[in-house]
């Protein structure tokens, strides 16, 4: 019987329907030499921090949308595919894969909870050898509603319907830890490290992250930023399992806004 994939799967669930499905893409977001150490058997390796984008020009979303349907391509993803992207824990190059399907239209797709590290320690097999990528041309249309670019950031900043969540340290956002020209944050972003969503490996409960993520309202629009849309995609996955409608992701984050002097930024 197919299993309907939300945005997580367990290691149970997972196990079992790699036993009975064979369009089960599963994707080890981690590096090759984590991989080639052990992995779930079958999974393929796209390391996918090698995937950073600062530029959310017209041209550079452009550039960027032709760039990750090659990799998509790649990896093997057609539209009958249920795809599975993990890492170590339930973080964020696997949230970041998520979020890249579920950008170009393909919902059957989902995170493992826990990552590799809950899938050993519940016993199940592991593997050694490389498995091959598959060739495809992925056919997926981008969706509008849930990418933000530094245009539409800029035009939220304190309007009273967008919350612009700061996923990244708070040494980050007060400007004590600098990582790009300047320091600082967007201006009226509320900060919620991205940490605060798993503990023991896996994402939190929907009662604890609701607490979490408690002061925002759920009818407004809602950005989330880091420095490169890795830890943004996994508050972006936080707030959707809580039924968060209206969320998107500012791509670019602050490794396009903290070097373009062009926009504005806030210290604490």
């Amino acid at each position: 019987m197919p299993v309907l994939l939300d945005l997580l799967i367990s290691s149970h669930d997972l196990y079992r329907i790699t036993q009975d499905e064979n369009k089960v893409i599963m994707v080890d977001t981690r590096s090759f030499s984590e991989y080639k150490n052990g992995h779930v058997p079958g999974a393929v390796n796209v390391d996918l921090f090698q995937l950073h984008w600062f530029d959310t020009t017209k041209r550079g979303i452009k550039d960027f949308n032709r760039q990750t349907r090659l990799l998509l391509s790649n990896i093997g993803i057609s539209k009958e595919s249920k795809v599975i992207f993990y890492d170590d824990v339930s973080g964020i190059s696997a949230a970041r894969g998520v979020w890249l399907l579920l950008y170009f239209s393909h919902a059957n797709v989902c995170m493992l909870d826990g990552g590799f590290e809950k899938w050993k320690k519940g016993g199940y097999p592991v593997e050694v050898k490389s498995n091959p990528l598959k060739n495809c041309v992925f056919k997926g249309k981008p969706n509008s509603k849930i990418i933000a670019d530094a245009i539409e950031v800029r035009r939220s900043i304190s309007k009273r319907n967008v919350v612009i969540v700061d996923a990244r340290s708070n040494d980050e956002y007060n400007g004590s830890q600098v990582r790009a020209a300047r320091r600082g944050h967007i201006p009226s972003a509320v900060n919620i490290d991205w940490t605060k969503n798993i503990k023991n490996s896996i994402f939190k409960g929907k009662q604890e992250l609701s607490r979490i993520y408690s002061k925002i309202p759920k009818d407004v629009q809602i950005i989330t930023y880091c420095q490169g849309g890795y830890r943004a995609a996994n508050a972006f996955l936080a707030l959707k399992m809580l039924g968060y409608k209206k969320v998107k992701m500012y791509l670019g984050s602050w490794g396009e806004w903290g070097n373009r002097f062009d926009l504005p930024v806030e210290q604490n």
